[in-house]
């Protein structure tokens, strides 16, 4: 992400993007993901190919730099936020506690500045999210797609094995522990909670079954349809 990015991130421009009217929002590709998939490499080469098509350099991808950019936004230190995000969420007595700090930061202000910080930058457009909570904040946003990405339990441990050189022991607790705090992360920022999530998602794709050009290819060409039928929509209601 561009260091203009995090620039703008003020409460003032905040609010602006905030107040743009629904029409305006977007584009925003949304990219959830079971551990092991390379969803920032997907989302890399999927900005890319938006850029090549589009003879533009607008697509971005934001992925980690939503723990910085909320940081920033609240002036607190990153772990904290990094803390939230892992689901390791305070108890009321230990929140008691730590209230009187000067540093505390409730989870209750961290979720709500997340999802303005989130929402903004899916209604500011032109963004591939990798997780993030983006798939349950941006369901709102018309211009959008929500993308799953997934794999087979095994194959997604020998990606992770030999991506950081780990036993298999070791990548088994990794994955189980990521697909599930994600889980608990998108259905924190649900207005409806579900056991099942697949409905949020406008396709899933299988890593397995194509390697991350292709599967970037999938979700540019998934993306123009989108977009395609978002406008007969449009030009069929002005009709």
């Amino acid at each position: 992400m561009s260091k203009e990015l995090f620039n703008y991130f003020d409460k003032r421009h905040m609010k602006e993007i905030l107040r743009q009217a629904p029409s305006d929002d977007g584009p925003v590709i949304t990219l959830s993901r079971q551990s092991g998939c390379d969803g920032r490499l997907v989302a890399e080469a999927a900005a890319m190919l938006l850029n090549i098509r589009g003879k533009t350099d607008r697509w971005r991808t934001v992925d980690r730099e939503i723990v910085r950019a909320v940081a920033t936004a609240m002036d607190t230190e990153p772990k904290r936020i990094e803390t939230f995000y892992k689901g390791v969420e305070n108890s009321n007595l230990s929140e008691m506690i730590m209230a009187v700090s000067e540093d505390f930061v409730s989870d209750q202000t961290i979720k709500r500045v997340i999802e303005e910080v989130v929402l903004s930058i899916c209604k500011e457009g032109y963004v591939v999210m990798v997780g993030g909570a983006g798939i349950s904040i941006a369901q709102g946003v018309v211009n959008s797609l929500h993308v799953r990405l997934t794999a087979p339990f095994y194959w997604r441990v020998e990606n992770v094995m030999g991506k950081h050189d780990i036993s298999i022991d070791e990548a088994e607790e990794s994955i189980l522990l990521s697909d599930e705090r994600r889980f608990k992360t998108i259905q924190t920022f649900l207005k409806q909670r579900s056991v099942n999530i697949d409905y949020l998602f406008d396709s899933i794709i299988n890593r397995s079954r194509f390697n991350i050009n292709q599967t970037a290819s999938l979700i540019v060409s998934l993306y123009e349809a989108r977009r395609a039928s978002i406008e007969d929509a449009a030009s069929t209601g002005a009709r």
